[in-house]
Formats: structure tokens, sequence, C-alpha cells
């Protein structure tokens, strides 16, 4: 009898939080996107809060963040009340990358929930066409001719971009100045305008411009060439054994958010590569479809962290 009292007890203590799950979410979310309108984390933080919504029942309003390399969105999203309601596009640029060039106020694995990634991104070098070159070994070159003249856009300080530049050069032995912008799109607008000579991006900022008349596509940063770009090589292929600079982006949410919501995201997001038009529009990105598993997005995150600590130190690179 005192048994079956205390669970009955327990029973009621928790239906207020299964009444909670089963009604979650009552309202619009919200996703923070580090970045500005049009580049790849933008771009995937929206087909994600277009399919998720959709299958929630509430809408997932976007908004852009941008500023101090990401950091800043991350840090609200990190602040933010873990209700269910709150979601971040998490890069790898600042999950793992920026917090090893400088401080950051955010510990990613400590503050927050992983939920899927949804794609992967092998890094795109593209030169602008007035400088003249085709291969990367000429683009080392031209650097190596003139050695200060040269200069670089990139998606902010910390960026995959800026990170993925900075190796290539410290591996080739010559420098250039970089030029950082507010997102990938800004940057590779100047790429276009011919303000910088080059920019090593996101597959979605470059592939749109492939074969047009003012830049000039010459590596791709992957283990392999991409589909979308066939005749491009890899900078491995060209000189440089084992260099390797691929992102990924995801959804996330701050730590401490009910493990139901946590749950129901990932159950739906897990499945979205199964999807023709979600897939279709990540590859149109240049995007590798991932979805993976909490679990996965975890594991990755404990991977990378360490791998690009030690990039990060044999460059030489640290931000103030």
């Amino acid at each position: 009898m005192i048994l079956r009292s205390r669970l009955l007890a327990l029973l009621i203590l928790a239906l207020p939080g299964m009444a909670q799950a089963q009604s979650w979410p009552e309202r619009p979310l919200r996703l923070l996107v580090p970045f500005a309108p049009g580049g790849v984390t933008d771009s995937i933080g929206r087909l994600s809060a277009e399919f998720l919504g959709a299958r929630l029942g509430q809408p997932v309003v976007v908004e852009n963040r941008t500023g101090a390399g990401g950091a800043i969105a991350v840090e609200a999203a990190a602040r933010s009340r873990p209700d269910g309601y709150t979601l971040l596009t998490a890069s790898a640029s600042q999950m793992v990358m920026l917090p090893a060039l400088t401080r950051v106020p955010y510990d990613a694995a400590r503050d927050f929930a992983p939920i899927s990634i949804i794609g992967a991104n092998p890094q795109v070098l593209a030169v602008s066409a007035r400088i003249g070159v085709n291969t990367l070994p000429e683009f080392i070159a031209h650097l190596r001719a003139n050695p200060g003249r040269v200069n670089y856009s990139s998606g902010g300080n910390g960026s995959s971009n800026h990170l993925a530049m900075a190796l290539l050069l410290h591996r080739a032995g010559v420098s250039a100045e970089h030029v950082p912008y507010r997102g990938g799109a800004p940057a590779m607008q100047a790429l276009l305008a011919g303000d910088v000579a080059a920019y090593f991006g996101n597959p979605s900022d470059i592939i749109p411009h492939q074969g047009g008349a003012a830049i000039r596509v010459i590596a791709v940063a992957g283990a392999e060439r991409m589909a979308a770009l066939p005749g491009v090589p890899t900078v491995a292929e060209q000189g440089f054994p084992d260099f390797r600079a691929e992102t990924w982006n995801g959804i996330a949410a701050p730590a401490g958010t009910p493990e139901a919501a946590i749950t129901r995201m990932a159950e739906i997001l897990g499945t979205a590569c199964a999807d023709a038009a979600f897939r279709a529009a990540l590859e149109r990105m240049g995007t590798v479809p991932v979805c993976s598993t909490p679990a996965q997005f975890r594991a990755a995150m404990e991977r990378d962290g360490p791998q690009w600590a030690e990039l990060v130190r044999v460059a030489g690179l640290k931000l103030e």
C-alpha cells in the first residue's frame, strides 16, 4: 500500500512535465544564425527551419545576429532560456574553430545540446580573374612574386574561410592580407567586384559564379573532388598532400533544453536528408548531406576541436 502511494505521488509530480512535453511547441521557435543572410550557414539554417517548422506545426523564425566572428549569436543562444524555443545554426567555425583562435564567452561542449549536423562543406578556393591565374600553383607563384600586395576576403576573423586560407599560406610559405567581412555573402561580393584577389569560401558562395567572367575556381579543400565541381582539383592534388579544410553546419539548442524537445527535433532533422527536395537543396549549395544524430554531432565536436586547435598552433594563428 505504501509503495503504491509513493508511485502515485511520483506520477502526480511527473504529470506537469509530461503535459509540457506533449504540448510543446505552443508558439513559434527562433533560430539564431551567426552570419549575414545569403551565406551557407544562413542558407542551411533557413532550409532546416522551414523543414522543421512544417513538421512541428509552428514556424521557426530565422534571426541573423552577426559580429565577432559569429560569437555574438552563439553567446546569445547559450544564454537563452532552455525551453525548446531557441535554436542555433551551429557551424564548425563557431563551435570548434573560433575557440581555438581566441577566448570566447561560451563553451560549446558545455553550453549546447547538439541536435543534428545537417551538411558538410569542403572549402573552395576562388580567385579574381583580374590576377590572371588558373591553378593553385600559379596562385602561389603570384603571391610569392607580390609579397604583401595581395589580399583575400573571409566571412570574419576566425571563420572557416579565414582559417583555411591562413593554413594554406602557412603550408606554402607565402603571405597575403586578410580582409574580414560579416559573412560569406559579402566576402564573395568583394571577390566578384575585384576588391580582393581571393576567397577560400563555402561552396554555396562560389558555385553559382563558376564559369563566369569575374572569377576562377582553382581548388577544393576536401578529401576528393566535388560532384558540383568535377573539373576542379583538390588542394592535395596540386602539391599539398593531406591538406583538408572541411566544415559542417547543424542545429543545436541551449544546454538544459527538455530532452523530449531535443529528441523530437532530432528525429525530424535526422530524416531530412531522405527527403528528395531537402537533399537536392543541400546539393545545389555544394553541401554534402549528413543529417546526423545528436550523438554523432557530439562526436564530431569532440573530434574536430583538437584537430583545429592543432591547425591553429601549426599555422601560428591567434586573434586578440
